[in-house]
């Protein structure tokens, strides 16, 4: 593997074979593919993704891995758009034995030090391997996550986040009201809730409005820009 990049790279193309599909939402599915060898990456880190399919091949996409650098093969996990005749509609549609293209990994959403997540949505895709991570090296204690999702069958990996996490996850939902959980957006009063420490590192990831406001409101609760952590490339994309 040639040098991990921060900003998306197209370089080392390397077709790969699909293992298995499964859903773990009604809309998000894992995707298990094989392993080049000697390739490896740091949780929290992406690559860019094409089909081997006829006028889809040269559109690529980034998705994070969800699996663990010293796992034998790769996972993605990724939500579908049916509404549109997308990559992710296509990827959905692939079957074991279909092939796909990945390329060297890159990214600047990874750990350094204990914190506070903040997620919205499909958001929660590049924290997962760090979460696997910590958790395999017991390392996850003294971080919190907070996560929001529109409705509860939306939340990805709910049960898996809860065992991780206990007492220090918190579960938010705009669009429905349920007992155990938060209602409304994630806003300034709810970080303040649970956001206490400022000397700690603030980790954000989600839609590109949802990137912003997170950002702005850590920064008005006092958390200085070198403690928030967020996708470099996408937020260089977003100004």
């Amino acid at each position: 593997m040639t040098d991990v990049k921060e900003i998306p790279t197209e370089s080392n193309p390397q077709k790969v074979k699909v293992l298995m599909t499964e859903f773990v939402t009604h809309d998000v599915k894992r995707f298990i593919v094989e392993k080049p060898k000697g390739y490896s990456f740091i949780p929290g880190q992406a690559n860019l993704v094409s089909l081997e399919r006829d006028d889809w091949d040269d559109e690529l996409r980034p998705f994070t891995f969800t699996s663990l650098n010293e796992d034998e093969v790769l996972e993605f996990t990724i939500k579908g758009y049916p509404s549109h005749d997308g990559v992710t509609t296509r990827l959905h549609d692939l079957q074991a034995g279909d092939n796909i293209t990945i390329r060297n990994p890159f990214g600047s959403l990874t750990y350094n030090e204990p914190g506070y997540f903040i997620a919205g949505g499909a958001g929660i895709t590049p924290f997962i391997a760090i979460f696997r991570h910590l958790r395999k090296h017991e390392r996850i204690e003294d971080n919190l996550l907070i996560f929001s999702n529109k409705m509860k069958k939306d939340i990805i990996l709910e049960k898996e986040l809860r065992e991780t996490f206990g007492d220090d996850l918190v579960l938010a939902l705009t669009q429905e009201k349920q007992s155990g959980y938060e209602y409304g957006r994630i806003d300034k009063d709810l970080l303040q809730k649970h956001l206490k420490d400022k000397d700690r590192t603030v980790y954000i990831c989600g839609p590109p409005g949802f990137l912003k406001a997170m950002k702005s409101a850590a920064e008005e609760l006092g958390f200085s820009d070198d403690k928030i952590v967020l996708e470099k490339f996408v937020w260089m994309d977003i100004h």
